[in-house]
């Protein structure tokens, strides 16, 4: 049974999606045209292209289809001021061109502004399905800031639910060496995802290095995030502990003085205050006598003082 190759001007997929970017059908009816040959050295990559890692060993088993078979689908370039014709579709088919030495490669001109051609050359990566999670995540993150796109928006153009979108672009906050783990299938979207619940990056880092040695459930993952903030969360109301030398000073105070004495610090001014307790008169003259060395049969008393 043959398997029908989809690509840029097949299916109805693609063109449902054409229309939501205000482009017509007449985009399908130009793929359909006799393609022109271009030299392979003509072209250059899209530096918006979706794609970031392309894997040696697919690129050679497509070389090698393309050695037995030839290209079967163009690739769509435009052409620019340099001469050169920039790739809007088809990355992949052009480096596996240059893996089989082929001098050219057939190809459909296209004319198109900056936008619209970043736009289809994303939405055709996405549509096809093969993207890894973050360069799947790049190219809606991509779409959301270059076109001032809302998820659903985004949703609608390349025919997935807003909920992955917006789950897929969470993923970037990750940090790069997580992100790394997903591009290389270390890890997966539903272990990956729990991760953003912890707060600091060593805690996601830890996490994510336990899932890979011990091979953890999504579910699992989720477990340990939970319980590490639940942790936390204790050990934030526990009281702070009392500092004992501070203690025995304070201690010292009563002990001389026959009050209650409470010595406050501020540690990052280095500067704090003693307060001294007392309950009458009589015991405010007696602390003022200690204090000031005065005689304590002299009489004071608390409305001699402003407050």
């Amino acid at each position: 049974m043959s398997v029908k190759k989809k690509g840029l001007g097949s299916g109805t997929g693609l063109g449902k999606r054409l229309e939501a970017l205000g482009l017509t059908e007449s985009h399908l009816d130009d793929v359909r045209k006799p393609a022109l040959e271009i030299e392979v050295t003509d072209i250059i990559p899209n530096p918006r292209q979706a794609r970031k890692i392309f894997h040696k060993e697919a690129l050679q088993a497509l070389a090698d289809s393309i050695n037995q078979y030839g290209i079967v689908q163009p690739v769509v370039v435009q052409k620019k001021e340099n001469g050169k014709y920039e790739l809007i579709a088809g990355e992949r088919r052009w480096r596996a061109a240059q893996l089989c030495h082929l001098k050219t490669v057939p190809a459909i001109i296209k004319e198109y502004t900056v936008d619209v051609a970043t736009e289809i050359s994303l939405i055709e990566n996405l549509q096809r399905e093969d993207l890894d999670v973050i360069e799947e995540a790049a190219a809606y993150q991509m779409l959301i800031q270059e076109f001032e796109l809302t998820q659903e928006q985004v949703s609608a153009k390349v025919g997935k639910s807003r909920s992955h979108v917006a789950n897929m672009v969470r993923l970037l906050q990750l940090p790069q060496r997580i992100q790394e783990m997903l591009s290389d299938g270390r890890l997966t979207m539903g272990q990956a995802r729990p991760l953003l619940m912890l707060k600091n990056e060593t805690q996601q880092l830890n996490l994510a290095e336990r899932i890979v040695r011990d091979g953890l459930s999504a579910r699992q993952v989720e477990i340990l995030a939970k319980a590490i903030i639940e942790r936390e969360g204790k050990e934030e109301k526990k009281p702070a502990e009392k500092d004992v030398y501070l203690e025995s000073l304070q201690d010292k105070l009563k002990m001389h003085l026959g009050t209650g004495v409470s010595i406050h610090l501020n540690h990052k001014k280095n500067a704090g205050k003693i307060e001294i307790s007392f309950t009458s008169e009589k015991e405010f003259e007696r602390l003022l006598a200690m204090l000031t060395d005065e005689d304590q049969k002299r009489e004071y008393a608390i409305s001699d003082f402003s407050v």
